[in-house]
């Protein structure tokens, strides 16, 4: 398990103290010591861990949050709704050598198994993948390459550098976006968002000859 690590690294990166979290957590320092040593927690303090430091008890006692990149770090001590486990969507990604993000290509000829892998750490890393200095380092990219005429002038076989977006109300009426869909699989489209209002998105081609999908 990697739960002593971990408590110590978030603790740390909390800016507490071992008095300031024994104390929030109800143990003595010294057993909050030794669960960032060697001792394995009981079951109702990891319980309170996970609680207090909003990181879900998996990722608390299976992830070594040491070695995640400062994107990653940031998606799971950030975003509420995967803290705790709720609508819970992983997003594998690399990094080389410094630990700075990578920007992984999914060609024509990988997307049909990008939705079974995109999640999947060795397949990520089997993907080309390369940097680009000038995009924000605190954002995760990724190229896809354009499959087919719904998208014109747009043609098929053109690159897109996309963003990823980690939450769905961020999604504006009219603008292009790669999409990812268990019906359709990889899809590049124009978006209208009606989550709040129907629980959907309405996903449209530039290309008049194809019609809407929801």
């Amino acid at each position: 398990m990697q739960v002593q690590n971990n408590l110590k690294f978030l603790r740390k990166r909390k800016n507490l103290t071992q008095e300031s979290l024994a104390q929030a957590l109800g143990i003595s320092r010294s057993k909050l010591a030794g669960y960032e040593s060697t001792i394995n927690p009981p079951i109702e303090t990891l319980v309170k861990i996970s609680d207090y430091l909003r990181i879900s008890l998996d990722i608390l006692l299976k992830e070594d949050l040491c070695n995640y990149s400062e994107y990653k770090l940031r998606e799971l001590l950030e975003t509420d709704q995967f803290l705790r486990g709720r609508k819970l969507r992983i997003l594998s990604t690399t990094v080389d050598a410094e630990g700075r993000e990578l920007i992984e290509v999914v060609s024509q000829r990988v997307k049909a198994s990008y939705l079974a892998g995109f999640s999947d750490p060795e397949f990520i890393s089997e993907l080309p993948r390369f940097s680009l200095p000038f995009l924000p380092m605190d954002k995760k990219h990724r190229v896809f390459q354009v499959d087919g005429d719904s998208m014109l002038p747009i043609p098929d076989g053109a690159w897109i550098v996309c963003e990823y977006l980690d939450d769905w109300m961020a999604i504006k009426d009219g603008e292009r976006y790669v999409i990812v869909t268990e019906q359709d699989g990889v899809t590049f489209k124009i978006a209208y968002n009606r989550i709040k209002d129907q629980e959907k998105l309405l996903l449209c081609s530039s290309n008049p000859i194809y019609p809407p999908s929801k």
